[in-house]
């Protein structure tokens, strides 16, 4: 049946919110590290700080540089403000394109019925 919406399409054309995953660390554990990492000197191994933190190494790593970014000390990443924005951005850009679909199917639905009797 292509061409009629679903109602799921419908839900998630009105803004059905899903559920985002939940974290696995606490945000205050995350606040944290990072706090303790850049406030050491000499600079901790990431390594070593994790297994003492209880976290996975890489996770801490991720951590740091996502607060160097924020910070403004790279260039390589988005800040966290930027990537939200992105992801508003992208979840507009999909509703958009679900609702010029649902437009290009009525359109085309309603060209069709009133297709025949149209003079030409």
């Amino acid at each position: 049946m292509r061409g009629w919406v679903t109602k799921g399409q419908m839900g998630l054309m009105r803004g059905a919110q899903t559920m985002p995953a939940p974290r696995k660390y606490p945000l205050e554990l995350r606040e944290r590290a990072v706090r303790m990492y850049r406030t050491a000197e000499p600079k901790p191994v990431i390594r070593r700080m994790a297994e003492e933190l209880g976290v996975h190494h890489e996770a801490l790593r991720n951590w740091i540089r996502q607060a160097e970014a924020d910070a403004g000390e790279r260039d390589d990443m988005l800040t966290t403000a930027e990537r939200e924005e992105l992801a508003a951005l992208r979840k507009e850009n999909a509703q958009l394109k679900r609702a010029n679909e649902v437009l290009r199917t009525a359109s085309a639905f309603f060209a069709a019925q009133l297709g025949p009797t149209r003079p030409r």
